[in-house]
C-alpha cells in the first residue's frame, strides 16, 4: 500500500494531485501511504462544489436525511474491518480504542438521524394583534469542518454530521497524520447516497496547512467553521474567523482534574484515574492530567494507583505508542522541567529506552507546583501529576487554576459532596465516580474557558448549525 495516494473527494469525484506527502506509521516508523497536497485551487474547488450542492440539499426533507444517515451508519458497520485497519496503522492505537472510535461514530450518526425531524421553528405572539409571525430555522450554507487525528472516526464524523443533518454542505479538512480515515468517512456517506458536493474532503502537509486553512476560511461562500483540535491552533482559527466575521464552534484542549476525596472508593478511583490518564497514551483532550487526592488517603491511593498501572500496563513487551517522536519529546521535556524544580517520580521511568522513539510508558509525578511548566501545560501524553489537598476550597482552587475547562472527575461516596464539587468546577462536564474521558451521543459535549465554546451532540449541537429567520405579516 506504500505506493497508494489518498485522494481528495471533490464534488463526488476522487482527485489525486501531483504533489504528495508521506504518511508514516507511528508504530513502525515506515511509510504507510501518501496523500495529495491540497492548494488554494483545491480549496476553492471544494467550496464551489459545496456551494452548488447547497440549494438542493437544503431542500431535502428531514426523513430523506434521516434515512441517508442511518444507511451511512450501516455502511460503516459493514466496512468495520477496513476502517479498523486504517486507524490501527495511522495512529498506533489498541483495538479497544479502535472499537470505541468506530462504535462511537456509528452511535452518534444514529442519534443525530433520530433528531433531524426535531429541528423546529416557532410561532410567537406579537404585541400587535393584527400582526403575525413565524421564526424559521435555516442552515447557514457551506461549513468548513476541521478534525484531528486522535479520535478520527468520532471527531471526523461529528465535524460534518450535524451540519449536514441541519441542511448545510461541508468541506472536511482532515488531519495530515491520518488522511485516509477522513477519506473513508466521506466515502461511507457517499456510498449511502449522499449527493455529490455535500461533503468534500481535503488534506495537506504541515507546510501548507496554514495557507489552506486561511484560504478556506477567507472564502466568502464559507459561512461557519467547525474546529476540533489544540487550543494553540484554535486561537489561530478563532482569530481568522473573527477577521472574516465567520461564526465558529471550537472544541479544544484540556487539563482535566480528578478529585479523589477522603471517602472515595480507592479501588474504583485508582482504576478510573489510570484509564482516564493513560487511555490511548493520554492523547485525548479529556485525559486526566491532574489527580487531586486528599492527604488522609494519599499514601494508600498511591499504592493502589501503582498496582493498577502495573495491572493495566504491565512491564515487559513494547511500551504504548504515541503519534510521533515529537509527542514523546514534549512529555519528557515537561517532566524534566518538573523534576529539575523539585517534583518526584512516583511511577515509571521517563528516561527509559524503548523499542522506538514513539513509545512511552505511563508516568506519575508528585510535588508539582505552579512554577513547573507541567502545572499549566497540557502534556497530551502518558503523564499525570498527583497533588495532595485537604479542603474542598483548596481542591476547587487548584482544579480551576488552569486556562482549560473541558472535563473533570470527582470520586466520593457522598453524592452531595460530589455535586458540590461538580457545581464548583469550571468545566463543560464533571463525572462523579467515573473517569474524565466520557463522551457519548446523548450528552452535549464542549468546554469552557480556553477549551472552546459551542456544543456538540444532542439537540444543542444540532442547533449550532441552524440560524433563525423572523417572518412577519399583517392579517
Amino acid at each position: 500500500m506504500t505506493d497508494y495516494v489518498v485522494p481528495f473527494i471533490i464534488d463526488g469525484q476522487e482527485v489525486r494531485p501531483s504533489a504528495t506527502f508521506d504518511v508514516i506509521s507511528p508504530s513502525t516508523g515506515k511509510l504507510i501511504h501518501k496523500c495529495g497536497v491540497a492548494t488554494k485551487e483545491h480549496a476553492d474547488s471544494a467550496v464551489d462544489a459545496a456551494s452548488r450542492a447547497f440549494p438542493a440539499w437544503r431542500d431535502t426533507t428531514p426523513s430523506a436525511r434521516r434515512d441517508l444517515l442511518l444507511k451511512a451508519a450501516d455502511i460503516m458497520e459493514k466496512r468495520r474491518a477496513e476502517l479498523s485497519e486504517y486507524i490501527n496503522v495511522c495512529t498506533g492505537c489498541t483495538q479497544d480504542w479502535t472499537d470505541l472510535n468506530i462504535n462511537g461514530a456509528i452511535d452518534v450518526i444514529k442519534d443525530v438521524a433520530g433528531r433531524v425531524s426535531g429541528i423546529n421553528g416557532a410561532i410567537p405572539q406579537l404585541s400587535d394583534p393584527n400582526l403575525n409571525a413565524m421564526v424559521l430555522k435555516e442552515p447557514f450554507g457551506v461549513v468548513l469542518a476541521i478534525a484531528p487525528w486522535n479520535a478520527p472516526y468520532i471527531l471526523g464524523v461529528r465535524s460534518v454530521l450535524q451540519p449536514i443533518a441541519a441542511g448545510n454542505t461541508t468541506v472536511l479538512k482532515g488531519s495530515e497524520l491520518s488522511p485516509v480515515i477522513f477519506w473513508a468517512i466521506t466515502s461511507c456517506f457517499q456510498e449511502a447516497g449522499l449527493p455529490n458536493g455535500v461533503i468534500n474532503f481535503l488534506s495537506t502537509d504541515p507546510a501548507h496547512a496554514s495557507e489552506l486553512t486561511s484560504a478556506l476560511i477567507e472564502n466568502a461562500a464559507v459561512r461557519k467553521v467547525n474546529f476540533t483540535g489544540s487550543t494553540a491552533v484554535g486561537r489561530i482559527i478563532g482569530r481568522l474567523c473573527g477577521q472574516n466575521l465567520k461564526p465558529v464552534v471550537l472544541e479544544l484542549g484540556g487539563k482535566a482534574p480528578a478529585i479523589v476525596w477522603e471517602d472515595a472508593n480507592l479501588d474504583l478511583a485508582a482504576e478510573q484515574c489510570v484509564l482516564g490518564a493513560f487511555l490511548f497514551s493520554g492523547q485525548i483532550c479529556m485525559s486526566t492530567e491532574r489527580i487531586l487526592v486528599h492527604k488522609k488517603i494519599s499514601a494508600e491511593f498511591q499504592k493502589k494507583l501503582a498496582a493498577t498501572i502495573e495491572a493495566i500496563f504491565p512491564a515487559g513487551g513494547d511500551a504504548p505508542v504515541l503519534i510521533n517522536s515529537g509527542a514523546v519529546d514534549k512529555v519528557k521535556k515537561l517532566l524534566d522541567n518538573a523534576v529539575s524544580k523539585g517534583a518526584s517520580v512516583l511511577s515509571g521511568d521517563f528516561n527509559a529506552t524503548e523499542t522506538s522513539k514513539t513509545r512511552m510508558r505511563p508516568i506519575v509525578i508528585s510535588k508539582v507546583t505552579p512554577e513547573m511548566d507541567i502545572y499549566q501545560t497540557e502534556s497530551f501524553g502518558p503523564s499525570v501529576s498527583l497533588i495532595e489537598i485537604e479542603t474542598e476550597e483548596e481542591a476547587l482552587r487548584i482544579a480551576n487554576d488552569t486556562e482549560y475547562g473541558l472535563a473533570a472527575s470527582v470520586f466520593t461516596e457522598d453524592l452531595r459532596t460530589g455535586l458540590r464539587f461538580a457545581k464548583g468546577i469550571e468545566t463543560g462536564a464533571v463525572h462523579i465516580n467515573n473517569m474524565t474521558v466520557h463522551d457519548e451521543a446523548n450528552l452535549a459535549h464542549g468546554g469552557s474557558k480556553n477549551s472552546g465554546y459551542g456544543r456538540f451532540n444532542t439537540s444543542l449541537g444540532l442547533d449550532e448549525w441552524s440560524k433563525a429567520k423572523n417572518i412577519t405579516w399583517r392579517s
